[in-house]
């Protein structure tokens, strides 16, 4: 995968994860025999109402109306493995912070294995960009779940994070997280419309040239083994997404100037009985897919059907102009970074 030409120095960049979205959902919509089952959806009705289609075409543009009416079109989507296009993640965990880890830092790292909160030893991308001129105080993270601190080294990079349920946009005291359709939320998690709204009106403020947001719902809510409420999640990010792509496209500055980039860290169970699961015993784990809308969505090259989420790290660098060394290549300066903590480049 490699970005090719346009004026990228001068381009902006929103990298949208979406914790734990099948393959399946985006590219096939609603499953309907999970829609049917009433152990995963306790009310199939309302739900087949919503999302049910004769054809997959008519399912997914009906879950991810966005997706399918715009990116399809005007952008590119990866990870169709009914059509042989295949992404997947390379870490052997298929858990969340290895799969962030992968996707920002370009490399696997066997001693990353689970999601506890541990400061990564590895340099990753935005850390390096927040240290040049140009990306000085102009990359932020949203994230829903406060893990992305560690995930990303907030200590070490010096890169502003805001993260939930532990602060609100104005870093003020934690926002109380109710519980919703009858789950009780970790207190590392807040709902996405939260992370969303930081993100929306910080992006229409501050004008960041490259912004985060982490979506984690939708992950929640499978592991409580509610499609119903997997494919509603689906279904917000979606419009959220939608939303911001519509009001960065009429801010100067972004307008035709942005592309954005969005994935997922990790895949599910492939049958029904594991749809809701994942992790290193649970096949399909690892298949994960990758969209991408803006100006680069013509000038990206494919060299093969296989993509991995170890080169979405370069991929993000080249998208601003940028290329990310190699993780060999940045021990010295990793070296100089957790002896000094260094701060971004004044």
């Amino acid at each position: 995968m490699e970005v090719l030409s346009g004026d990228l120095k001068k381009r902006n960049l929103v990298i949208i994860l979406i914790d734990g979205l099948r393959w399946q959902e985006v590219f096939r919509g609603a499953d309907t025999d999970l829609i049917s089952n009433p152990a995963f959806t306790p009310d199939p009705h309302s739900l087949r109402s919503l999302f049910r289609g004769e054809t997959k075409g008519e399912r997914r543009k009906k879950l991810l109306p966005f997706f399918w009416n715009i990116i399809s079109e005007q952008g590119l989507l990866f990870g169709d493995r009914d059509l042989n296009s295949k992404v997947n993640a390379s870490n052997l965990y298929s858990v969340s912070y290895p799969g962030y880890n992968e996707i920002f830092t370009g490399t696997t790292d066997i001693f990353i294995s689970g999601n506890k909160k541990v400061n990564n030893r590895n340099i990753n991308v935005l850390e390096w960009l927040v240290r040049k001129r140009a990306f000085e105080n102009n990359i932020a993270v949203f994230s829903s779940w406060n893990v992305f601190p560690y995930i990303l080294n907030s200590k070490r990079s010096g890169l502003e994070i805001h993260t939930g349920p532990e602060e609100n946009q104005d870093g003020n005291p934690a926002i109380t997280i109710p519980a919703k359709n009858g789950i009780e939320y970790s207190e590392d998690t807040r709902h996405d419309i939260v992370t969303y709204t930081h993100a929306k009106e910080y992006i229409k403020k501050h004008h960041p040239r490259i912004s985060v947001i982490a979506f984690g719902e939708a992950d929640v809510v499978a592991h409580e083994k509610r499609y119903d409420l997997y494919l509603q999640q689906m279904h917000q990010a979606d419009a959220m997404i939608g939303e911001l792509w519509t009001i960065m496209q009429t801010m100067e500055g972004y307008r035709n100037n942005t592309n954005f980039l969005i994935t997922t860290d990790h895949g599910r169970g492939n049958t029904e009985k594991n749809w809701h699961d994942h992790g290193i015993f649970v096949r399909g784990s690892s298949q994960t897919w990758l969209a991408l809308i803006g100006p680069a969505s013509s000038t990206l090259k494919m060299k093969n059907a296989q993509i991995y989420n170890k080169q979405f790290a370069a991929a993000i660098a080249r998208l601003v102009g940028e290329e990310f060394p190699a993780q060999k290549d940045l021990r010295s300066l990793k070296q100089k970074m957790n002896a000094k903590r260094i701060q971004p480049r004044a």
